[in-house]
């Protein structure tokens, strides 16, 4: 998939206006210090979004409805902290509405009985009618979460309508097995849809995460109760409207918005639910699992947090590694799992790396997301803007030397500038914690064998990157690496096919490829007595 590319190519490029910036200041950074200024950019009134906000009831049995409470909740501009609408609040009783839809439709309706071919026709239209709503979807991407328009329709969009092709294109192609036995009977194994899944995504790729969860869940024959993150509950709710205007039947993709505490643990806790998919944070991805094994023992998947490592070697070309270095960290405002959050660079090139990672920094164009040329938007609500902020106070106490950065951007909204550490030592905070914004690590190390144990130090594996031109290099870091991707000279590479997950407690089990699809399926061996067989 060239989507992957695309993103290096769009987010990673520098931008040679300064307009954004000025020297001095004050704040953490002293008036010797290079300074974001805030910006008119970020002052002057936001842009307008084009598109009408028209979702906003819980999905159910396919239709929109209200929450059985009455209840609804805000959902913020991160430009401005201001409304963007009030969406249904599900609880309990709405997940029990919802979870009894998918049971209806998976025990009695017709998505599992199709033929794989008809599931698979459905799936197509769906990516069909994704395609041709793009830029809708992605105004509300960019809208709900502040991420830059551009990204949000020219890769994660696409990237959305790759995903769902794919797993079409596996609907009928997921078989069993005829299996040799020791003696006269005829073996073979079924692979079977597991039955009702729950699903809980987060808010930092709201409409990509959607895919990876229902995409093999479908394609399997599944039904679905999905619990979108509260920050972010809009572009879901659109996306599922297209499916059931591909021919989706009713009950197969239910969608509840709502909080953690109350619908996501009803869910995690649901008797009728069979399997559970989560992406977020470790610590809630502990309690999701606990909740889980005190129902009904469902399986679990977990997605969850990182602190990866980004090896920089002494023979790499540096300007290369910084720009791919500044891309792993600060895409997405930082606020990615996978981030490439501890910078680890040769002692031989440490300095000029630094040098080059800060006046990088500086170049980075910060403003509203709707503007064109903007790499940074706002972080997603005040929470983690706050969050950040003390990580950064953080990393200065600690003794590391701030380059640059260190404070919010603008009077309005979650904006904060990119920030860069050196000198930073791996008992810190801003070293060890998962930080999800724009602050960038950078540690010292002397060999490969030293930095390969300081890499896997941590209670994270999710992934890593390495740089350098030589395969022997790459190869042993490879293999050393306990993290469950390794991007070698590159970073961010999504691909439909390529599994993603971690190792450690940053999560069990895959999503994407070919073994995301062995989340949503159970395996019957069944055997058979052979009378006077031919042969065995």
């Amino acid at each position: 998939m060239a989507s992957s590319l695309r993103i290096s190519r769009l987010i990673s490029r520098s931008f040679s206006s300064t307009s954004f910036f000025s020297r001095g200041g004050n704040g953490f950074l002293g008036s010797r210090q290079s300074k974001f200024s805030t910006s008119a950019a970020i002052e002057e009134e936001p842009i307008k979004p084009s598109i009408q906000v028209e979702h906003t009831q819980l999905l159910i049995d396919g239709k929109f409805v209200d929450a059985a409470s009455g209840k609804t909740f805000q959902t913020l501009d991160p430009r401005t902290g201001e409304v963007i609408a009030h969406v249904a609040e599900g609880h309990s009783e709405d997940v029990d509405r919802a979870v009894s839809a998918a049971r209806k439709a998976f025990d009695h309706g017709p998505w599992p009985k199709m033929t794989a071919y008809e599931r698979q026709r459905i799936l197509l239209r769906v990516a069909d009618l994704i395609e041709k709503h793009n830029d809708e979807l992605a105004a509300l991407e960019t809208w709900d979460n502040g991420k830059p328009y551009e990204q949000a329709a020219k890769i994660e969009v696409p990237m959305l309508v790759r995903l769902i092709r794919y797993y079409a294109g596996w609907a009928d192609k997921i078989h069993g097995l005829t299996v040799p036995a020791d003696g006269p009977y005829h073996v073979q194994t079924l692979h079977e849809p597991i039955g009702v899944a729950g699903q809980i995504i987060p808010w930092n790729f709201p409409l990509l995460m959607f895919a990876w969860k229902v995409g093999p869940a479908l394609a399997c024959g599944n039904t679905i109760v999905l619990k979108t993150a509260e920050q972010t509950p809009l572009s879901a709710l659109y996306a599922a409207k297209l499916f059931h205007e591909a021919g989706l039947p009713a009950g197969v993709l239910n969608v509840v918005s709502g909080f953690g505490p109350t619908a996501g643990a009803a869910l995690a806790s649901h008797m009728e639910v069979d399997k559970l998919a989560f992406t977020g944070s470790t610590d809630t991805g502990k309690v999701v699992l606990e909740l889980a094994a005190k129902s009904n023992l469902k399986p679990v998947t977990l997605e969850l947090g990182g602190k990866s490592p980004f090896i920089v070697c002494e023979d790499a070309d540096v300007d290369q590694a910084v720009e791919l270095a500044h891309f792993a960290l600060f895409f997405n405002q930082g606020q990615c799992c996978c981030a490439g959050s501890r910078t680890f660079v040769h002692e031989n090139v440490y300095e000029e790396f630094v040098q080059k990672a800060k006046a990088r920094a500086l170049r980075r164009v910060v403003g509203d997301p709707f503007k064109g040329g903007i790499e940074q938007g706002p972080q997603i609500d005040s929470d983690q803007f706050e969050k950040i902020l003390r990580y950064i106070r953080s990393g200065v106490e600690s003794g590391a030397t701030l380059e640059t950065g260190g404070d919010k951007l603008g009077n309005k909204g979650f904006y904060i500038q990119p920030t860069v550490f050196s000198n930073v030592k791996d008992g810190m905070l801003i070293a060890k914690d998962e930080i999800f914004g724009p602050v960038q690590s950078i540690l010292k190390f002397k060999d490969l064998g030293e930095v390969v144990q300081r890499a896997n130090n941590t209670r994270y594996g999710l992934a890593a990157g390495v740089f350098t031109k030589n395969m022997d290099t790459a190869n042993t870091l490879t293999r050393a690496l306990r993290v469950g991707t390794v991007w070698i000279n590159c970073f961010d590479t999504f691909d439909a096919a390529i599994p993603f997950g971690g190792y450690k407690m940053s999560g069990q089990g895959r999503e994407k490829g070919e073994y995301s699809l062995k989340n949503y399926l159970q395996v019957k061996a069944v055997v058979n007595p052979l009378k006077n067989p031919a042969w065995l």
